[in-house]
């Protein structure tokens, strides 16, 4: 027994050494999770889903959560997404499913939850916190800010839902509630902290995307995305979406789309089936120390503008690169993802008021007009995107300048989309469309309108701006 021990102390030594060394060598990794198994609208001051409510109660410590909890539970939902169905040799049929919350904000049964719930889903299940189940349907999607719009279908009786909260008025520090509703549990709530706002954690894809998050500390779990942020009122102030983890488990950080930005998306899908993007018409960067002492600034927090582009709302208002944004219709924008939540609230049509620096002297420039990406300040529909993204390019008007330097009025491709059809007739970016079938084309929307209509092979004319002559692609609508 005695000649064993050595080989015993020896093997454990080694064991432990091993370990040791593979702690100190590899490094803990860090995953981010999305779970999956501001100008107000003036013209808009009676819909619910826009107005801002004003503060009206105190949130302190000790806090008494259990009326908020009572009110919301009933309203935060269980939603399954069913991903269609196969057939093999072995089994008739074959499912994937995706879960995770959602949540009831008017009593005929809208509902909006995460995009990554129920991007995959080709049939929709809802399980109310009572058990009763219903059938919904997908009213719009806008991956840009991982947001959903449902309804449920043939509802015959008023739903508990959950009042809209004042996002803006959040302050770090003050007590929140992550309610959600996953798939075995039935509601679950927890309770923690705003630790943050306006955090961006790179989670988010496109170029269109808003990073805005409300952090807090509240648990949130798998199961529980989509499900409702909300303050010791009762009131919803934003969408829980993500966590931040080293072990694919809750470890602290949980991140909600705040409330306001998610008012303004969902009215625009239910109100146009696609969110309406107010472009302002610059690019931009963070402040950094550095940028800060050469440009003179009191703090290192604003926008900086690098770029302005021809023809957009910011070039009619007098912006200029270099100048340093630090405000939104008196809202601070101290930080890009916060400005980019501010201009994620408007339509283009909108005109906001910017605050910026310039010179070391601030200033104020009023009436700034919103466009869309196509240059317009015209509202799309869903039927309009879907025409062009069919076709596979993206579009903008010609600006002032463009149009005087080159004689022309029409459209140009910005981009356009892999293996589409238009990509197909070898046209490429920056080509200047000016007839279709012979019709002049002086804007989008008058392209668009030709585009619905037409039936069969059509030809786009047009010009490039740095090669001569005339150029012709012919494709298919059907």
């Amino acid at each position: 027994m005695k000649q064993y021990i050595p080989i015993i102390i020896s093997s454990l030594l080694s064991a432990v050494f091993a370990v040791a060394i593979y702690r100190y060598v590899e490094k803990p990794k860090e995953i981010i999770i999305k779970e999956t198994i501001p100008a107000r609208y003036t013209n808009f001051k009676d819909d619910p889903l826009v107005e801002l409510p004003t503060r009206t109660f105190l949130s302190s410590s000790p806090t008494d959560f259990t009326t908020a909890a009572g009110a919301v539970t009933p309203a935060v939902v269980n939603i399954k997404a069913i991903q269609g169905s196969s057939y093999d040799f072995f089994s008739s049929s074959a499912f994937g499913t995706s879960t995770g919350s959602g949540v009831i904000i008017t009593a005929d049964g809208y509902i909006v939850t995460n995009n990554h719930v129920i991007e995959e889903g080709d049939q929709i299940e809802v399980t109310l916190n009572d058990k009763r189940d219903f059938e919904a349907k997908i009213v719009g999607t806008d991956p840009s800010t991982d947001l959903a719009l449902l309804k449920i279908v043939d509802k015959t009786e008023d739903l508990p839902f959950v009042p809209f909260g004042n996002s803006d008025s959040l302050r770090v520090g003050e007590w929140v509630l992550a309610v959600g509703n996953p798939f075995n549990l039935e509601s679950t709530v927890t309770a923690g902290i705003v630790s943050a706002k306006g955090r961006s954690i790179d989670i988010l894809e496109g170029q269109d995307r808003i990073e805005s998050f409300i952090q807090t500390d509240a648990a949130v779990n798998p199961g529980n995305s989509g499900g409702a942020l909300v303050n010791t009122n009762g009131e919803l102030v934003g969408i829980n979406t993500a966590i931040i983890t080293r072990t694919g488990r809750y470890e602290g950080y949980s991140f909600a789309v705040p409330a306001n930005l998610v008012k303004k998306v969902i009215k625009d899908l239910r109100d146009f089936g696609t969110v309406q993007r107010g472009i302002l018409g610059v690019f931009i960067d963070e402040i950094n120390s550095e940028l800060a002492n050469d440009l003179d600034l009191e703090a290192v927090e604003g926008v900086y503008i690098t770029r302005v582009t021809p023809g957009s709302g910011a070039d009619d208002a007098g912006l200029q690169k270099g100048d340093v944004i630090v405000g939104i219709n008196g809202i601070k924008t101290k930080t890009l993802p916060e400005m980019q939540e501010q201009l994620g609230r408007f339509r283009p049509g909108n005109s906001i008021q910017i605050e910026f620096i310039r010179d070391g002297k601030k200033r104020t420039a009023k009436n700034v007009l919103l466009k869309s990406k196509s240059n317009s300040s015209n509202i799309i529909t869903a039927k309009d995107e879907s025409i062009l993204k069919n076709l596979g390019f993206e579009l903008r008007n010609l600006n002032q300048e463009e149009q005087n330097r080159l004689g022309v009025r029409g459209v140009k491709v910005i981009s356009i989309y892999r293996s589409s059809k238009i990509a197909h007739t070898n046209m490429d970016p920056g080509f200047i469309i000016t007839r279709l079938d012979n019709q002049k084309i002086t804007s989008v929307d008058a392209l668009i309108k030709e585009l619905e209509s037409a039936k069969g092979k059509v030809m786009l004319e047009g010009i490039y701006e740095n090669y001569p002559g005339e150029y012709y692609y012919a494709f298919p609508m059907d």
